[in-house]
């Protein structure tokens, strides 16, 4: 076999590119990562940083307009929509070190912007250049879906790509889906003043979760001054009198819903055509993402895909997760290979409250027939968020039948992202309630609640027996 310039090439440089790079340099193989736009991708230019950033505005306009809630007798906040935007800016300025080209070319990595073309299993042109490689890492990510909508051609509308280049607060702003992305922004919008409509066709928002969750968020959308729209459907899009409109669909008709910004948040699609994977025969599945096997390999086995291109989850950390994979795969396969791990897959959707779930939910556990009971801990009950004014939400703990055993978590409350980590080792290293329970807290922290939760599990699997012979046992002794 000819010698080859490189032992991986990495397509893209989101997180699944930097992750599969950084590890391959950090073994020492010789790497080239090609990204034709932003080095960080999605996640850090359109997607996790800015969004988290926006939450943290819209979060401290919450508080203000709860002052009484702290014993603030008045508060008055002023802010220029533009200069909260550049704040969001500024924060992806403050992250881009992290990604940046100089950082993986001191890491040994060779960088390259452009686009690039497969030409085959082995080969991979940018900027005039061919590359040659033992193995290719596909590592592309994914767009924003355009949903068929009829009309949407005569108005310019908003994706979770080009949202960030508003600078004038839109009045009234129509959001079509009701999943993760567009109730983050829906309810962001809403605290920062704009007239925000939300539809989706659905029965509630955040559909993958349990329903108790879904309902709570909606009700808390509605505080917030969200119009709601459930069980609708984005039907048209007309313009009266050069006012545009969204025209929805409900079981009680069709109303025309004025809007002067219009965002689609229904989903994102795969970018895995026009490089050149369909040229050469790589296999695509139904949604486009790049089939591959529990390696990670495609049907080309010195082909890997991680990421959103690759699926079957469309969060950050499992791109980087999949990397890890990919990149300890391709450097060292025949000799050691290893089946990608999906058994602990956490997320969290950053709505106020947030919601982050591992493991199974009620809904799962019925769909596949899993016995389970359910331990509930109510953060109404816990000091810290008491103290903080954020008692609202719940633990909720999915177990084996009369075992300790977790099967799954979800958590709905102030710091849930932060609170689900404990649960994810738990259910990864095989620990128990038990276990949560003799593990020492920090008081007062939210963290708590996870050991509260734990303790009303083993309340409710007190040994009667026992207890009712040690009662005897101490009596006696008196």
């Amino acid at each position: 076999m000819a010698k080859k310039d490189y032992n991986i090439v990495v397509i893209g440089a989101g997180s699944a590119g930097l992750v599969s790079s950084y590890i391959g340099a950090a073994v020492k193989a010789k790497v080239a990562l090609i990204e034709k736009h932003k080095m960080g991708g999605d996640c850090l230019n359109t997607g996790c940083v800015p969004s988290k950033a926006l939450i943290r505005t819209a979060k401290v306009l919450s508080y203000i307009k709860r002052h009484k809630d702290y014993g603030i007798r008045s508060a008055n906040v002023e802010f220029d929509f533009a200069e909260v935007m550049e704040r969001v800016q500024k924060v992806i300025q403050k992250v881009e070190p992290h990604d940046s080209v100089e950082r993986y070319s001191s890491l040994g990595v060779d960088c390259f912007q452009g686009e690039a073309k497969i030409v085959s299993p082995h080969e991979v042109q940018v900027d005039g250049k061919t590359l040659t490689a033992n193995n290719i890492i596909v590592a592309t990510g994914a767009r924003p879906a355009i949903p068929p909508i009829p009309g949407l051609d005569k108005v310019k509308f908003l994706t979770t790509d080009t949202i960030w280049n508003l600078r004038e607060l839109p009045k009234r702003l129509v959001i079509a889906g009701g999943g993760p992305i567009g109730s983050e922004l829906a309810q962001c919008f809403a605290r920062l003043g704009s007239k925000v409509t939300q539809v989706e066709m659905m029965p509630r928002l955040l559909i993958r979760e349990d329903e108790e969750f879904g309902a709570a968020i909606k009700s808390q959308f509605v505080e917030d001054g969200v119009d709601v729209r459930l069980n609708s459907k984005c039907k048209e899009v007309v313009v009266r009198d050069g006012q545009p409109c969204m025209v929805v669909e409900s079981k009680e008709g069709s109303e025309e819903v004025p809007f002067d910004q219009l965002l689609l948040a229904v989903g994102r699609q795969a970018n895995s055509k026009g490089f050149g994977l369909e040229d050469i025969g790589v296999k695509l599945g139904p949604s486009g993402t790049v089939e591959v096997d529990e390696y990670l390999r495609s049907n080309f086995k010195n082909i890997y895909a991680c990421g959103d291109v690759a699926g079957p989850y469309q969060f950050t950390h499992t791109a980087a997760h999949q990397a890890w994979y990919c990149a300890v795969n391709a450097l060292f396969s025949p000799f050691k290979k290893f089946k990608v791990d999906y058994r602990v897959i956490p997320w969290c959707t950053f709505t106020d409250p947030e919601i982050a779930r591992v493991g199974l939910n009620e809904l799962e556990a019925k769909e596949q027939g899993v016995p389970y009971e359910v331990t509930r801990y109510g953060l109404d009950d816990l000091d810290r968020a008491i103290a903080d004014s954020e008692d609202r939400g719940e633990v909720k703990v999915l177990t084996a039948p009369g075992k300790d055993r977790i099967l799954g978590v979800t958590i709905m409350g102030y710091h849930a992202g932060d609170l689900i980590a404990e649960y994810v080792s738990a259910i990864k290293y095989g620990h128990g309630l038990n276990d949560i329970l003799g593990t020492i807290h920090i008081y007062p922290t939210m963290s708590e609640a996870n050991k509260f939760a734990a303790g009303v599990w083993k309340k409710a699997h007190a040994p009667e027996g026992l207890l009712r012979w040690v009662e005897k046992f101490h009596a006696w002794r008196r």
